[in-house]
């Protein structure tokens, strides 16, 4: 870092810790050049950890003198990644002190040329003599306010030379965009100023075909979209992807979760037909208003009356105490697909929300997810977890647990089959769940118990009452 007489001017901004205990993140998007002016609080690159995508904002003002890494790199944490002048109107650095001359070895020594006078320059970018003028930097528009974040109208060479707009957005709708697929400069704006919001390309990206009835909903997930498919060159055999990041934090995770923890996973299959029905009633509930209500939602609500009824089941194994550790909190984890692989956001203290705070939150978390913005802290502390499989029409499967957690619940594909009810063979609602769980500390008994409870609830669903 350049230190000049007035203070720390050249100020390195170094890759954070934003998770807990991680050692390095990637760099996924530079939001600034080389020139740009920058203020406190600016978001001005997202990064990728073994957790989660998160977005860095610079902690001082000042114009961007170095970029130290191109995107795509993975830095260590502690490793400086931008440095920012912090005093652009001062000029050039601070000069030294001119080198003395050394004497020739004349009889009559003569006044020697003044030598060309050093200033002090950023590291890796050698001395320069101070005759040599700077390269200009970039200017921000006279009158111009200094951008808070880079979502500025920017423009680009055209085809046939011409300037294109770029349309306005912030960096995380330009993500959500890139993630669906979907062209800014197709978009139609409704936000201030004519800024594009996430509605709008969420609206661009998910067009209703007129006149086409909507498909009801079975079950929700936190489901990322379909990535685009990569270029294959003609006559590739093979294409060979980097696992890091999200993917190779959840490969190592899984790995030590199927050879540490002796998985042991119980189905059962029942009706749900009455959960289903309850689902369309809630849907039009003054209470959940603005509020999404899908059988996700009274699946969790179901899952925390069974833990009510058989707290044991809420717990984690010490290894190195060689304890059970009981939990009396649920954080609640929901799997989710994204395009960086597969994360566990958990909703916080899930026991305590009332059905439409749950609701809420769950909505949040989903929204949070498909958006990319889901933070290392959400994904932290959770203790049980649900993984919707039956988004995908599947009808059950055997999850592994997510490490440090003692049992997972995966909820299936809801169909209508041949079902005897009340004695006759009816058409039905049925659905099947399966749990996994650590048999260390939950043996068949109580995994039996919590699975049954679960389908009890969902099944005749004044439970939620009278068992709550």
């Amino acid at each position: 870092m350049t230190m000049t007489a007035t203070g720390q001017r050249f100020r390195e901004f170094r890759m954070p810790d934003v998770g807990e205990g991680l050692t390095e993140a990637e760099i996924l998007k530079w939001y600034v050049t080389v020139g740009d002016t920058v203020t406190d609080g600016q978001t001005v690159c997202e990064v990728e950890t073994a957790k989660a995508a998160v977005e860095l904002p610079i902690p001082f003002d000042g114009v961007v003198s170095e970029i130290r890494f191109p995107e795509g790199t993975t830095v260590d944490v502690g490793t400086p990644v931008i440095v920012v002048d912090t005093e652009p109107g001062a000029g050039a650095p601070a000069e030294s002190a001119p080198e003395p001359a050394e004497p020739e070895p004349a009889p009559e020594p003569e006044p020697e040329p003044a030598q060309p006078k050093r200033q002090a320059v950023l590291v890796g970018y050698g001395v320069a003599a101070s005759s040599t003028k700077r390269r200009p930097r970039k200017q921000q528009p006279q009158g111009a306010p200094a951008p808070v974040v880079p979502d500025v109208v920017t423009k680009a060479a055209g085809p046939g030379g011409q300037e294109a707009v770029r349309p306005l957005a912030k960096p995380p709708v330009r993500k959500l965009a890139k993630d669906l697929g979907v062209d800014l400069a197709a978009v139609v704006p409704t936000g201030p100023d004519g800024t594009v919001t996430r509605e709008d390309v969420r609206a661009a990206a998910r067009p209703e075909p007129a006149g086409r009835a909507q498909a009801p909903e079975p079950a929700e997930v936190p489901q990322a979209p379909a990535p685009a498919p990569s270029a294959v060159e003609p006559g590739a055999r093979e294409t060979r992807v980097p696992v890091k990041g999200v993917r190779k934090a959840t490969a190592q995770a899984m790995v030590a979760s199927a050879f540490t923890a002796p998985h042991v996973t119980e189905f059962v299959t029942f009706d749900i037909t009455r959960t289903m029905r309850l689902v369309q009633e809630l849907k039009g509930d003054p209470a959940f208003a603005g509020l999404k209500v899908s059988p996700l939602l009274l699946v969790a609500k179901a899952l925390l009356v069974a833990v009510k009824r058989n707290p044991q089941i809420n717990a984690a194994w010490d290894e190195e105490r060689q304890e059970i550790v009981h939990k009396h909190y649920v954080n609640l984890g929901i799997a989710a697909a994204t395009p960086r692989g597969l994360i566990v956001p958990n909703i916080k203290d899930a026991h305590d929300k009332t059905l439409p705070q749950l609701a809420a939150a769950l909505g949040d978390l989903v929204t949070t997810a498909r958006e990319g913005r889901t933070s290392p802290a959400d994904m932290q502390g959770g203790t049980l977890t649900i993984t919707n499989v039956g988004v995908f029409g599947v009808d059950t499967g055997t999850p592994i647990l997510n490490p440090g957690e003692s049992a997972i619940l995966a909820f299936g594909a809801v169909k209508e089959q041949p079902w005897v009810h009340k004695g006759k063979v009816k058409p039905r609602q049925v659905t099947t769940l399966a749990l996994s769980f650590d048999h260390r500390l939950v043996d068949g008994e109580l995994g039996s118990k919590v699975l049954a409870d679960v389908a009890a609830v969902l099944e005749q669903p004044k439970r939620l009452m009278t068992w709550a």
